[in-house]
């Protein structure tokens, strides 16, 4: 028989079974089209909707996105298997796999996610902002960048710091600029011998005509301690974030001049030394 005739053959034989399979598959496979179609008209419906709620609740850009980004992920992973389910396709073992794919991968990068979870609390429950000073991890500084994984700040002697959020967000978090202002608290040690009330005036009058101190709420002026050598007295003023380190370096010298102008002395440390001659006593 000429191979071509039985190639032909062979070809019309298949055909019914191909017409009988399509005819079968075809409302599935239609039904598929119509489900991923409107799936991701629906997927963009909802990016949008998410942008607008996260606009309107002003999250952080970098956080906006990467949510975005994530659930859209996420819903485009459900669609394409429920187009799989519908067209036959058993997905119980691609599942399993996808599961299996995602804790090794969780494993391998178990302290990024840290970090990356970490990252997602400072941004959406703002502790502090790009601009705040802070204190975290044994570090003081100027906090200028604020991503998902890290927190990137720059000390008083501009060292830029780049610290993991995992650890930021699990530990101790002071914020000293949130709230505007700030209280200093100074301490001044005068000898035992000089005039108290003079003194606490001396204090009083040069916190009060600091223009930088605010009135409300006032400063005051208070014997703190006995120290062993000093009596300690504190001065406790209210300033905003921009004057406070400038008005403690101005206060101290001015307390220094002051107090060497009016004959009050700042005492240094002082031990009485006992010496017993014990031949003597023999």
């Amino acid at each position: 028989m000429d191979p071509a005739l039985n190639e032909l053959t062979k070809i019309q034989e298949i055909l019914p079974q191909f017409r009988e399979q399509a005819v079968a598959y075809a409302p599935k496979i239609f039904l598929a089209l119509v489900t991923l179609f409107i799936g991701l008209r629906l997927i963009k419906v909802l990016d949008k909707f998410f942008d607008k709620v996260m606009s309107i609740k002003k999250y952080d850009t970098s956080l906006k996105t990467f949510l975005i980004s994530l659930s859209d992920l996420v819903l485009k992973v459900a669609l394409v298997i429920s187009v799989i389910s519908i067209l036959g396709v058993e997905t119980t073992s691609f599942i399993a796999v996808l599961g299996s794919a995602g804790l090794a991968v969780g494993l391998a990068l178990q302290g990024s996610l840290a970090n990356f979870a970490g990252g997602v609390m400072l941004l959406i429950f703002k502790p502090f902002r790009e601009g705040d000073f802070i204190q975290t991890q044994g570090y003081e500084g100027t906090v200028r960048e604020l991503n998902v994984f890290h927190t990137i700040m720059n000390t008083i002697d501009n060292k830029r710091i780049v610290l993991p959020n995992g650890s930021v967000a699990n530990g101790a978090l002071p914020n000293f600029t949130i709230n505007g202002t700030r209280r200093a608290d100074q301490l001044f040690g005068i000898g035992y011998g000089d005039d108290l009330k003079k003194a606490k005036e001396i204090l009083t009058r040069l916190v009060n005509e600091d223009p930088r101190v605010l009135k409300d709420p006032a400063p005051l002026v208070i014997v703190h301690s006995l120290g062993d050598s000093s009596v300690n007295l504190q001065v406790r003023a209210w300033a905003k974030n921009d004057d406070f380190w400038a008005y403690n370096w101005d206060m101290t010298e001015k307390v220094k001049m002051t107090f060497d102008k009016e004959g009050i002395s700042i005492p240094f440390p002082q031990r009485d030394l006992h010496i017993i001659d014990h031949k003597n006593k023999e």
